[in-house]
């Protein structure tokens, strides 16, 4: 039977659509519409940062301890020792393994008393230590991961080149203090001149000194004086200039303007700064013998203590003490000299028979042993034998500047000659010579 689906208006009410359905299905449609929006606006976005599980980020790192850092500056006093200096802060292990490892670069059995030294610690444990070994340079002992690194290294000087002048009026100690400078300068002009000029017997009021000095700075403090660059000594009337220049291959050493070796085989006096009390003479009359007898020799006065320094190149060849000359020491020179010095407080340390000396090297101090009046210093010289008055001798020179380096020297006169006169110093000399620049 076929059926009629769209009956007429007046159909029975079984085949009629409800009213309220489609209504109630455009609610519930727009319902449903809203929720999916409200959750689509209330969910966060998920970004690729958040995305990252909150696990997984790093740690932050724990807060590195401060280390304690201290610094001992100090002085070592007499009887000080490497042991009582770092007992405390090295084992008695570590101790023993420095001492070893320490003698081939400096033994710490030399340690000297009045010598600064600088001590650091990290958590009051051994880190570093420092020792000035002399004027120039220093130990350094740093803690490695395994032991210790010794070193020496040179001293880490601040350095300004100063010009000085002074005049004699008394002797060249006083002229150099007067001037503000120390007396150490004093002794590094007479060292330079020493082989023209007898700073104990030619010295004279009036005359004069300038000098061109390296002057060092440790920790923003004066700390001496470096390299003494030119120096010109006026001595009765007649000047003496000295250039410091490193001759090639050869040490530096102090020439004349014309590049002449100031270096002679002998130095004019084995003391500094002292007095003769007793000439050379073949008759004078012995203070303790009461007779008279030759004194082929020349006495220094001076305190007890006074270093005494070898007038030139030799070897020992016999030292000892007997009753007339007291302690002695006597050198063979090459050319038949001997060099003979007696009456000494004590011997240098490492001072013995055979043994090479070096120009200026002390080898003993002033003292009164033996027959003697008071502290001096009897000074001798031979010649194959005989005696010969050491005022008198006439040394040769050393060897001037080479050829090969001649030129350079010439260089560098003019400008330190500038800087060691002064500018109007400088050309004054120079229009009275007739020459310019």
């Amino acid at each position: 039977m076929d059926l009629d689906f769209n009956p007429p208006r007046n159909a029975p009410a079984q085949f009629r659509r409800p009213r309220w359905r489609l209504p109630f299905l455009l609610l519930l449609l727009l319902f449903v519409l809203g929720i999916l929006l409200l959750d689509n606006h209330e969910s966060p976005t998920v970004t690729e940062a958040s995305a990252v599980p909150e696990a997984t980020a790093k740690p932050s790192p724990p807060p590195v301890p401060k280390l304690l850092k201290k610094t001992i500056d100090g002085t070592v006093q007499p009887g000080d020792t490497a042991t009582s200096l770092l007992d405390g802060y090295c084992t008695a292990q570590e101790l023993h393994s420095l001492a070893v490892k320490s003698r081939k670069v400096f033994p710490l059995s030399r340690l000297c008393a009045g010598q600064p030294f600088t001590l650091r610690l990290i958590d009051g444990a051994f880190d570093r230590f420092e020792y000035d070994i002399d004027e120039n340079d220093q130990l350094i002992i740093q803690k490695a991961a395994e032991g210790f690194d010794v070193s020496r290294s040179p001293i880490p000087y601040a350095v300004k080149t100063s010009r000085v002048r002074g005049e004699i009026k008394t002797n060249l100690f006083d002229a150099v203090t007067d001037s503000g400078e120390d007396t150490e300068l004093a002794v590094e002009l007479a060292n330079i001149f020493a082989w023209d000029i007898d700073f104990i017997r030619d010295i004279r009021a009036g005359d004069s000194f300038q000098v061109l000095v390296e002057k060092r700075f440790r920790q923003g403090q004066p700390a001496g004086y470096g390299r003494i660059l030119a120096a010109e000594f006026t001595n009765r009337g007649e000047s003496f200039r000295a250039f410091l220049f490193k001759d090639g291959d050869h040490r530096p050493a102090y020439y004349d303007a014309e590049g002449n070796s100031l270096r002679k085989a002998f130095l004019k006096a084995p003391l500094d700064f002292t007095r003769i009390s007793s000439g050379y003479s073949m008759h004078r009359f012995h203070p303790i013998t009461r007779t008279w007898k030759a004194h082929p020799a020349i006495d220094y006065a001076a305190p007890v203590g006074t270093p005494i320094k070898t007038v030139g190149d030799g070897t020992i060849y016999k030292i000892g003490y007997n009753r007339f000359n007291g302690n002695y020491i006597k050198i063979r020179h090459s050319n038949g000299y001997v060099s003979i010095y007696l009456h000494m407080t004590r011997f240098a340390r490492g001072m013995k028979r055979y043994k090479r000396v070096a120009q200026g090297e002390v080898i003993g101090y002033v003292g009164a042993t033996g027959l003697a009046t008071g502290p001096h210093l009897c000074f001798r010289m031979r010649k194959n034998g005989e005696p010969i008055n050491p005022i008198k001798l006439r040394s040769r020179s050393a060897a001037p500047v080479s050829k090969a380096h001649r030129a350079e020297f010439g260089k560098q006169i003019p400008s330190v000659l500038v800087r060691l006169e002064g500018e109007n110093l400088h050309q004054a000399r120079l229009l009275h010579s007739g020459n310019h620049l």
